[in-house]
């Protein structure tokens, strides 16, 4: 049996799934996020206690953003703020980032506080981009800060494979489990024509290189 990753030394350490609620809906994809989160805290070592009764507690008139964390100790809390959607038609500009990430990095397969290359790469954002995609130690792309990575070809969406480095987002899973995208190996080159950034919050984004 794989042991498990040792949490850091640090009390402010969190396990982190971001969620969509929907009044008379509830949030969004609970199941899966749910799931993503039990299968962190079993890589930590984690005993999460109180997660789906936090969610089943919101309550509210309008479109939320949820932020559930789990503690080293397993102890869930929830914060919620207004969800803001991205206007239809918008095209995310997008930039590739110099820094490469390790494909074998164990870390980069949680989403958790530990995320400061993420968080500094868009402080560091121009105004002009909306997104920065990172490459591993081979040159293939992995995630955006923010998102997963999804380039169309003959009918379907391509995503890289979980093996190239990246979180495996909800909605890639869904898309996925769908048969409306499929794991393969992207370039940079591959995006001259076009692609999509996104994740569960906020939906597919059309996006383009700049």
């Amino acid at each position: 049996m794989e042991s498990p990753l040792c949490p850091p030394d640090d009390p402010g350490f969190r396990l982190i799934e971001t969620l969509r609620w929907e009044p008379g809906q509830g949030a969004r994809e609970a199941a899966r996020h749910l799931a993503r989160l039990a299968r962190s805290a079993r890589a930590f070592g984690i005993d999460v206690e109180g997660a789906e009764e936090v969610l089943a507690g919101v309550v509210g008139d309008a479109p939320l953003r949820l932020r559930l964390t789990v503690d080293a100790a397993g102890r869930a809390e929830l914060t919620s703020a207004p969800y803001v959607p991205v206007p239809e038609g918008t095209v995310w500009r997008v930039g590739l980032a110099e820094t490469r990430l390790a494909s074998d990095d164990p870390w980069l397969q949680h989403k958790t506080t530990l995320r400061a290359l993420y968080d500094q790469a868009r402080a560091d954002l121009p105004g002009w981009i909306d997104e920065m995609l990172f490459c591993n130690e081979a040159g293939a792309l992995c995630e955006g800060t923010i998102t997963n990575l999804f380039v169309p070809r003959d009918g379907v969406l391509l995503t890289p494979p979980q093996a190239e480095g990246l979180l495996p987002g909800i909605l890639r899973e869904r898309l996925i489990e769908e048969g409306r995208a499929r794991e393969a190996r992207i370039m940079p080159e591959d995006l001259s024509d076009g692609f999509f950034v996104g994740n569960d919050l906020r939906g597919l984004i059309k996006a383009r290189l700049v």
